[in-house]
């Protein structure tokens, strides 16, 4: 195997490379979704205490749409619009659409699946009631160029359901991995769940609710925790050190990962997982025209940020 060799300013996270990742994760998903479907169901369930009814909704990041199909259940006379950076997700989010009978693809209303990046959203502004977006925002490194666009294309009143991989995902395999090597490693998200209500803040999202959980999956075999790792979109190439080859890298990995396994004979993962969400108020401006800002809103209230 050749050596493999990373180029320095290399960026893992550009929308070519997220592109290519997800178009190559496309064919195989249905063997990765069992986290997605865990967390949407964990994120949907707090939808049943809160009062909206959406015209228009948007899954950004929808993937192969198994959100888009749920959400619809729950919302029959939304307008259900999918966003992926992913050319083949949103292929198969399409086929899969038709295949259960999803007429809205054929409405004169707008777009139903869309390709594109969910930072640079191509739909107007105030267009939608309802943004949904599950286990996507921590592949782009600076979520704070993405929380002002999700509020610039929600309505007045309009709700923004998330969540993310936070800072301590995986942390056992990037501890197995300090022991092979010193290079930088891939950090899924660069802020936690402080900082991103202090964005939503930011953003002018009101009284945003941000909190997490950690859960931790099992695995019997390094080679099976690795394999479950690369299925959710995670690629290891990053990590590769210029003193390593690829198989080299790889004996080393599953050595340190079999360090680590517990009494009970497994081997654990831990996913650190952020949710969110909030909305989206009119503007408050007096009689000149100018802003008002509430004082809660420039200072971090801990009561609004749950452990």
């Amino acid at each position: 195997m050749n050596k493999i060799e990373v180029k320095s300013g290399t960026s893992f996270f550009s929308s070519r490379f997220l592109r290519a990742v997800f178009d190559r994760r496309a064919l195989h998903w249905a063997d990765a979704d069992f986290l997605m479907r865990e967390i949407a169901e964990r994120l949907a369930s707090r939808l049943d205490y809160i009062k909206i009814q959406p015209r228009r909704l948007l899954d950004a990041g929808c993937s192969t749409g198994a959100d888009l199909l749920t959400l619809g259940a729950r919302y029959p006379q939304a307008y259900r619009i999918g966003l992926d950076l992913s050319e083949a997700m949103t292929n198969a989010a399409a086929s899969k659409c038709c295949r259960t009978g999803w007429h809205m693809l054929q409405t004169t209303h707008g777009p139903g699946i869309i390709q594109g990046d969910f930072s640079k959203i191509p739909l107007r502004n105030s267009s939608v009631d309802l943004l949904w977006s599950n286990l996507a925002l921590h592949w782009y490194q600076e979520p704070h160029r993405v929380i002002p666009e999700w509020h610039r294309v929600l309505t007045n009143n309009g709700l923004l359901m998330f969540s993310a991989f936070g800072p301590d995902t995986l942390r056992e395999l990037r501890a197995a991995w300090k022991e092979v090597s010193a290079f930088p490693q891939l950090e899924l998200m660069p802020t936690d769940m402080h900082d991103l209500g202090d964005m939503l803040v930011q953003s002018h999202f009101d009284t945003p609710v941000v909190d997490m959980e950690s859960i931790t999956m099992t695995f019997e075999t390094p080679q099976a925790l690795l394999r479950d790792v690369r299925l959710l979109g995670v690629n290891l190439q990053p990590m590769l050190s210029v003193s390593l080859t690829g198989k080299q890298y790889y004996s080393s990995l599953l050595a340190a990962l079999e360090r680590q396994r517990r009494a009970d004979g497994t081997l654990m993962l831990t996913f650190e997982i952020i949710y969110g969400h909030a909305w989206k108020v009119a503007s408050r401006t007096d009689a000149t025209g100018n802003a008002v800002i509430r004082v809660q809103d420039i200072q971090r209230d801990g009561r609004r940020y749950h452990t």
